[in-house]
């Protein structure tokens, strides 16, 4: 079990300004089942910690006050123009409840279509919904390309294996995985902007700016 160590936190508002120029992390510890508590956390620590553990590893936090939570890391807040890590929440979820959450695709290995037919990977999909308990959740899901020897193959949603007790939510038949031949990939360079401009599809997620941390550290999202 990775551990994560945060002390209670008394700066608040504005004043968690002064805990960065001191190398301290703002947090926010909650849950369904526990009073939120604000929590300062060393920032090399958390680096090494959300490094190792992600978004969906369980992690055990140990306070000061030796009271001791399995949580997740919610809403790294970081700064636009350092990307260093601003604000974090740390959630307590219960282990007896499915959660859903988004698990980042990983690939291995060497496609034959690209190393001996000068294909292009074509990674579709970079992250996947799951459902499961907490303490099942994978921190990322690994496909093997090897597989991938010519251009007619691809690698779907539902041909991916996942440990029992962890359901893919939906876009079981997308594709995940493929290769295009060279010639496919030059004609979709070669198509005017607007065209291209067309075909994509942005779907943005609402993200509270930086400055409106302070508030969020108060109340954090549910």
């Amino acid at each position: 079990m990775i551990i994560l160590s945060a002390k209670i936190r008394k700066e608040l508002g504005k004043k968690v300004k002064n805990l960065r120029q001191k190398g301290l992390l703002p947090a926010v510890l909650y849950g369904p089942k526990i009073k939120n508590q604000s929590l300062e956390i060393n920032l090399k620590e958390f680096e090494k910690v959300y490094k190792e553990a992600g978004e969906n590893t369980l992690i055990s936090l140990e306070l000061s006050n030796k009271e001791k939570y399995l949580v997740l890391v919610h809403n790294p807040a970081k700064d636009s123009l350092t990307g260093q890590f601003m604000h974090v929440d740390l959630y307590q979820p219960s282990l007896e409840e499915k959660i859903e959450v988004d698990i980042p695709v990983v690939l291995e290995g060497e496609s034959l279509a690209v190393k001996d037919l000068g294909g292009t990977l074509i990674k579709n999909i970079s992250q996947i919904k799951v459902k499961a308990l907490p303490q099942s959740l994978p921190k990322e899901i690994i496909i093997n390309i090897s597989g991938l020897n010519t251009f007619e193959d691809h690698i779907l949603v539902k041909d991916l294996k996942l440990a029992q007790g962890v359901e893919i939510i939906k876009g079981l038949d997308e594709i995940v995985v493929s290769v295009a031949p060279p010639e496919k990939v030059e004609e979709e360079l070669a198509k005017p902007v607007e065209e291209k401009v067309e075909e994509v599809k942005v779907v943005e997620k609402e993200k509270k700016p930086v400055e409106e941390e302070a508030h969020k550290e108060e109340t954090p999202k549910k």
